[in-house]
């Protein structure tokens, strides 16, 4: 049965195929009978034409396309049921109202529509879904050719609804970044419109169970605490995926976070997860501040392989590395040498100005226990190649942490895999746009390497000793802060007081107390300078100025009888009284190795007494008198006479002779060398000769080889003598 448009319709064809009039306007060649009823129908077709028009009118505005606005009422009322509770509708303005305030308190993180009145009833307009989302398929996905606006639009959001329903979703509206398109059905919907290739694209980097997004979330707790990256990835998708054709490309990021982010979370958390995927993702592209995928892998796949790559060759990353190290430690901070890297103890010299040596990427840190950075810090302390180190108290050891240099190795990988795909740029036939990728994510590696080195080199090993009785103990103190390495290590250090820039006099008064660290009545300033060099439980100074200064202002104090101490050039011991004594006034100490004496103030106020009470009696100073120990010296008038107490004579020469175990010949030589030898090199003008003697007897006779062997090594050694004999 005919509908009435077609019964129009064919009423119309039959008029319009009727022949042609005349110039009379009557048919031609027809009878009159016929001619009248082809005016009548003349007539009648008019009308079924007119008819015709009115109702192909009213079905044809009925398949114009819904607009965005329309179709969140449409899509409302065919997958929602409609409000009717008062309670519902004022929680749809609350919502309504958060999102609304949310974006007009971060106004630089949204587009600028979202501080507008308008956008808080587009949101009620369209709730429980986010009008971001139609505007992406109004605007962005109706491009495409077989995409239907509103049926398409009813088909994909059934979908999403449907999944998230079953997954339990309960955020309070369905933005872009919560369609789950790691969901099959939801999946099919948006790839059914685009070429077959966009699969591996979203399995890879946009959504799914191997997908880098979720990966990305699991191994970053801040951004996996709210799936900041896969909400990232859906939201990039959504705006991008149908217009990778288009001349410009693209979603901008402010897009994105509006995407993604819901009032209570901080978008600057959704803005790491951006630049965290577009350094690692294989299919997103960048420029500027747009963001897209498309099918055609970037450069950054060519850098993960090469970053893998550079796994075989560990030396170059360690070589990069050492050279950001070195530069980093430029930057001295309060510390005059920094010894960076040494291979083994011999290359830090034994000097008196405390240094800071700093560990190499092979000899990491953690409290672990027996760590290789303490065992690499305790070799070097303890010796300098073969012989002992004797000025232990000036060096301080940085170290990396072991968990973090597997970091700071992966981001100089990743720096090196740019730096050679832009140096090979012509031999890979890079597009301008892949250059400037290249370029960009060069520079963003190299910025996570400078990150992360002071990050990894966190450190601090310092051995110290309370007493010293003590044994020697490492303490492992952690670095903060993003300054220079060497510049955070002083300022932990004099924060601890375990490295001195100044010392005050008082405090060298309490230290020549504490230990002791008098030799008799006084101490020689050379020998205070390698005291506070050698002995690890005296203060850590950064060179002997600190003690020269210290020594000073102990000498020019008012009180230097009760805080201070005297000073003296040298010691008579016949006359048994100091020479150039002076305290109580200036005196500038310049040169540690300089003669002179630190006195006690005790002995020094009765020999100034002494010769204060002289200088009175007899108008002028005088000396005094006296032969060797037993004499008795001439009283004055009135005066008993007294006899000159012995004063005890002190060891002049020590020698000593051992004989060493010929197969631990070295071990025992470094034994001797510290318990012993190292102990009377100390000693103020000693001089001290040690002499190795070698004596073997051969029963069979040594081979003539042995024979040419010894005599060239110990010529070549600079021996005085040696020889063979035959008897």
């Amino acid at each position: 049965m005919l509908t009435e448009s077609a019964k129009l319709a064919k009423n119309c064809l039959l008029v319009i195929s009727l022949p042609a009039s005349d110039t009379s306007g009557s048919p031609q060649n027809l009878p009159h009978s016929q001619a009248n009823d082809v005016e009548v129908g003349g007539t009648r077709g008019r009308e079924a034409l007119d008819r015709l028009r009115n109702v192909v009118g009213r079905v044809e505005s009925s398949w114009r396309p819904a607009s965005a606005e329309e179709g969140f009422e449409i899509v409302r009322r065919r997958l929602f049921q409609p409000l009717a509770d008062p309670a519902q509708f004022k929680d749809r303005d609350v919502v309504a109202r958060a999102f609304a305030e949310f974006y007009r308190t971060q106004q630089a993180e949204f587009p600028p529509e979202c501080r507008e009145s308008d956008y808080e009833k587009r949101i009620r307009a369209a709730y429980p879904i986010h009008p971001e989302i139609f505007d992406r398929l109004y605007t962005d996905w109706s491009t495409l050719v077989k995409f239907q606006r509103t049926r398409g639009v009813l088909r994909l959001m059934a979908a999403v609804i449907h999944s998230l329903w079953e997954k339990g979703d309960r955020n309070p509206l369905i933005l872009p970044g919560n369609v789950a398109i790691d969901d099959a059905r939801v999946q099919s919907e948006l790839t059914r419109y685009l070429s077959d290739n966009w699969v591996p694209v979203i399995e890879k980097d946009v959504d799914g169970p191997n997908s880098l997004p979720l990966k990305l979330d699991r191994d970053l707790p801040n951004l996996g605490r709210v799936s900041a990256c896969r909400r990232v990835a859906r939201a990039i998708y959504m705006g991008s995926a149908p217009t990778t054709a288009a001349a410009h490309k693209g979603i901008e990021d402010r897009r994105v976070k509006l995407g993604c982010a819901m009032p209570g979370e901080s978008p600057a958390v959704f803005g790491d997860a951006l630049r965290r995927m577009a350094g690692a993702a294989t299919y997103l592209y960048q420029d500027g501040p747009h963001y897209w995928y498309s099918t055609q892998p970037t450069v950054t796949k060519l850098a993960e392989d090469r970053a893998e790559q550079s796994k075989r060759n560990p030396d170059k990353v360690a070589q990069e590395i050492e050279q950001r190290l070195r530069k980093d430690l430029e930057r001295k901070g309060d510390f005059a040498r920094i010894h960076p890297m040494p291979a083994t103890g011999a290359d830090i010299p034994d000097d008196l100005d405390a240094r800071l040596v700093v560990l190499g990427v092979d000899h990491p840190y953690s409290k672990e226990g027996n760590s290789a950075g303490e065992i690499a810090a305790r070799a070097m302390l303890e010796s300098r190649g073969n012989t002992p180190r004797l000025y232990r108290n000036t060096l301080v050891f940085l170290a990396a942490d072991k968990t973090r240099l597997q970091d700071l190795d992966e981001a100089a990988r990743k720096y090196l895999a740019w730096e050679s795909i832009l140096t090979e740029k012509v031999q890979l036939n890079l597009t301008p746009y892949q250059v400037t990728q290249a370029e960009t994510q060069k520079t963003a590696a190299d910025g996570t390497v400078t990150a992360r080195l002071p990050e990894t080199y966190q450190w601090l090993l310092v051995p110290v000793q309370g007493t010293p009785q003590a044994q020697i103990a490492w303490e492992a103190l952690r670095l903060s802060g993003a300054e220079a390495l060497a510049v955070r290590v002083s300022r932990k250090l004099r924060s601890d007081e375990l490295y001195l820039t100044t010392s005050a006099s008082t405090r060298l008064r309490m230290e020549l107390e504490r230990v002791p660290l008098w030799r008799g009545d006084h101490v020689a300033v050379k020998q205070l300078v390698e005291d506070f060099a050698r002995y690890l439980y005296l203060p850590r100074l950064r060179d002997s100025s600190v003690l020269l200064n210290a020594i000073s202002d102990g000498i020019n104090l008012l009180t230097w009888m009760q805080d201070g101490f005297a000073f003296a050039d040298g010691f008579d011991e016949p006359a048994a009284r100091y020479q150039g004594l002076r305290a109580g006034q200036m005196v500038i100490l310049s040169d540690a190795h300089a003669p002179g004496l630190v006195v006690k103030p005790e002995v020094a106020v009765r020999q100034i007494d002494g010769e204060r009470a002289d200088l009175g009696s007899r108008g002028t100073p005088k000396p005094p008198t006296g032969g060797g120990p037993g004499t008795i010296v001439t009283p004055r008038d009135g005066e008993q006479p007294k006899e000159v107490q012995p004063v005890a004579a002190r060891a002049k020469r020590f020698h000593g002779t051992a004989v060493l175990d010929a197969t631990r010949v070295g071990r025992d030589a470094s034994r001797i060398a510290e318990e012993v030898i190292s102990h009377l090199v100390g000693l103020v003008g000693a001089r001290v000769t040690v002499t190795l003697e070698v004596e073997a007897e051969i029963p069979n006779g040594a081979p003539d080889n042995v024979v040419r062997t010894v005599t060239e090594n110990s010529r070549t050694l600079k021996f005085t003598s040696q020889g063979f004999e035959t008897e």
